[in-house]
């Protein structure tokens, strides 16, 4: 069953692509926030990306040489500027959508700018949003695996506990999201500001030790070695891309820290924090090849600092796996109010945060998937060949995405838009095929879990729509309805009876149902309709439009952004301000439920009609979503054929 409520996406005000977030906030504590959160996952990268790049550098010889070493770092240095700094830092964090970011909100903004032929950035949106919840499953496995592993450096006695160990602490992490992240949020800053502290402290002695290292700041090492060493280079370029993932986190968290605290706290913090632990990771493998195995835990010395360091690494891995389950939640949520998924349960962990919510269903399926994937990889090697794909197929659509929105929101020139971001395009491109080389060793996994998620939101899309239209088709015009009951009224009750419609143009089936059954009007009948914005959020003096239709009926028209949860009632009492007389306690509510049967010739295949029927019965109640009293709810059902 599901409501006769969808949520379509209508226009709206478009935004101007250069909104600024929290500019009442502390620029400190801002900045603090941001590293703890947005920098989580890209800041946990040492541990495993050098080592799993300078190791597919060297191929089948074995003991990386000195070349290898230079030109690996010489590449993931370079991608930190070229991919971090430039594409996202300083370029997309502009291409904000009213202050929020994230590959939904780029869609938001790019579709309302191409209007009706924004049919493909959709399918775009679809992609990336898909391939983030395959990140968002991978992120949490490996970053704690990898964590754990350290322990091994401390001693072997450890080794068979390590994949126990990571899901006892995975199946915890989930387990306490329901508190909300508030409560742990403040520790966040300070942890990674010690651990990104640690990262530079720990790789100066090696780099006085082996000052040659610093060649590698030069971008030739990174072409020669490239140039000189075939596929093997192409191999690597997949491994070098496991220091950026977590970029897409940038722009995700846009809305939640403003875009400069979250430029300086790369550019003063993060940025030489990475770039220095890298460096003195290959200043030590430079001066002990054997090193390779594990370069990170190396730094430190053996015994109780080097045990005290895999306790910070597994904190800061926490928080990084914290960091990318919120924003599946984040996107989970855009897209139930872009109309991609069906509605699920939205729970508010915080009173003065509306980013902190909490999603039940989304939170189960997240923690199956993890746990299946430590059990099924086992180390953080084997899961090292799974990363990658999903979070460079997500920056090639970014990067598309983005050439729209610069062309046509910020105006530019196409040539010029072109010659912005073809070679960021390129790039991407680039390490997108050299993830793809790693298919069949894990790859699989994120091209699954996203061709899965990308057919449930196609389904979803394709079934609202066409449901929709074969509704229009047998319902009466509203219009008309009014003038006949107003014409020739029923009896009458006291009371409000508020009709929730998609459609306000035809009569709710509700309504129709009600007078078909009962033969009864209410004194006061309102066609409520909500709508969901493009935008992530909507002014209250634009929340609430009043139409009087007739001395007895009225439309009201509750408008969302995308980012917020409907809350009827709480709007109501704006329309109240507006001069609509109603009490909550003499208002009923009525909803349409509709069963689903599959029909002959619904314009999709018999599976995807089973699919959407599914998804249907799976849908949060509407009654919950839109946070109305269940107390005033009528709800009467039809069955639909589709």
């Amino acid at each position: 069953m599901t409501s006769d409520v969808a949520v379509p996406a209508p226009e709206t005000a478009a935004a101007n692509g250069r909104g600024e977030a929290h500019t009442t906030a502390g620029f400190g504590a801002l900045t603090l926030g941001s590293i703890g959160v947005v920098y989580g996952d890209i800041g946990t990268s040492p541990l495993y990306a050098f080592r799993e790049a300078v190791m597919a550098a060297s191929g089948a010889e074995g003991l990386p040489t000195p070349a290898a070493v230079l030109g690996v770092l010489s590449l993931i240095l370079w991608a930190l500027i070229i991919v971090v700094t430039l594409k996202y830092v300083v370029i997309l964090l502009r291409a904000d959508n009213n202050g929020e970011g994230g590959t939904l909100a780029l869609m938001a903004l790019a579709q309302r700018a191409v209007g009706t032929r924004g049919a493909t950035i959709v399918l775009l949106g679809i992609i990336s949003g898909a391939l983030f919840y395959g990140d968002a499953v991978i992120t949490p496995a490996l970053s704690v695996l990898s964590a754990i592993e350290g322990m091994k450096d401390v001693t072997l006695k450890f080794e068979p506990y390590v994949v126990p160990l990571t899901v006892v602490i995975l199946v915890a992490l989930f387990a306490v999201q329901s508190r909300g992240t508030a409560r742990v949020a403040a520790f966040f800053g300070p942890i990674m500001c010690v651990w990104f502290a640690v990262l530079a402290a720990a790789a100066i002695h090696p780099i006085i030790q082996q000052p040659q290292v610093l060649f590698a700041l030069n971008p030739l090492y990174a072409v020669s070695f490239m140039f000189h060493h075939g596929i093997i280079g192409f191999v690597t370029l997949g491994a070098v891309f496991l220091a950026v993932t977590g970029a897409e986190a940038l722009y995700a968290d846009l809305g939640h820290f403003g875009k400069r605290p979250i430029q300086f706290a790369w550019l003063s913090i993060v940025l030489p924090s990475l770039a220095l632990n890298y460096l003195g990771q290959g200043a030590l493998v430079l001066s002990d090849p054997g090193a390779i195995v594990s370069p990170f835990f190396q730094l430190f010395p053996q015994g109780l600092i080097r045990g005290c360091m895999v306790v910070l690494a597994t904190m800061a891995t926490v928080i990084a796996s914290q960091a990318v389950i919120t924003g599946a939640y984040s996107l989970t949520r855009q897209a139930i109010q872009l109309g991609l998924l069906p509605r699920f349960e939205i729970r508010h962990t915080s009173e003065a945060h509306s980013g902190q919510i909490f999603i039940p269903r989304i939170n189960q399926l997240l923690l199956l998937a993890v746990v299946l994937l430590v059990l099924l990889f086992r180390s953080s090697s084997a899961l090292a060949s799974a990363y990658g794909i999903s979070v460079t197929g997500t920056m090639v659509v970014t990067a598309m995405m983005g050439f729209v929105v610069i062309w046509k929101v910020w105006r530019w020139s196409p040539i010029a838009a072109a010659a912005l971001i073809a070679p960021f395009l390129f790039l991407d491109l680039t390490f997108l095929a050299a993830n793809l080389l790693k298919v069949f060793e894990g790859g699989w996994v994120p091209l699954a879990l996203g061709a899965l998620m990308i057919i449930l939101m196609y389904t979803w899309r394709r079934g609202s729509r066409l449901l929709f239209e074969k509704s229009r088709k047998l319902e009466f015009p509203l219009a008309d309805l009014v003038a006949m009951l107003e014409k020739r009224p029923p009896q009458r009750v006291p009371g409000t009876a508020v009709f929730l419609t998609s459609d306000p143009i035809s009569a709710p089936t509700a309504l129709m149902h009600s007078l078909k059954h009962y033969k009864v009007l209410h004194e006061k009948n309102v066609i409520l309709t909500i709508e969901t914005a493009q935008t992530p959020r909507i002014d209250p003096s634009e929340r609430v439009r009043l139409e009087q239709i007739s001395p007895t009926f009225s439309k009201v028209t509750l408008k969302f952004g995308f980012m917020e949860s409907p809350n009827v009632p709480k709007a109501l009492a704006i329309a109240r301000k507006l001069g609509w007389q109603f009490d909550i306690m003499s208002t009923s509510f009525f909803l349409s439920r509709r069963a689903l049967k599959p029909a002959v010739h619904s314009g999709m295949p018999r599976w995807q009609d089973r699919l959407f029927i599914s998804l249907s019965r799976s849908a949060n109640d509407a009654t919950d979503y839109f946070q109305i009293p269940s107390g005033r709810v009528v709800e009467v059902g039809t069955q639909v054929t589709i």
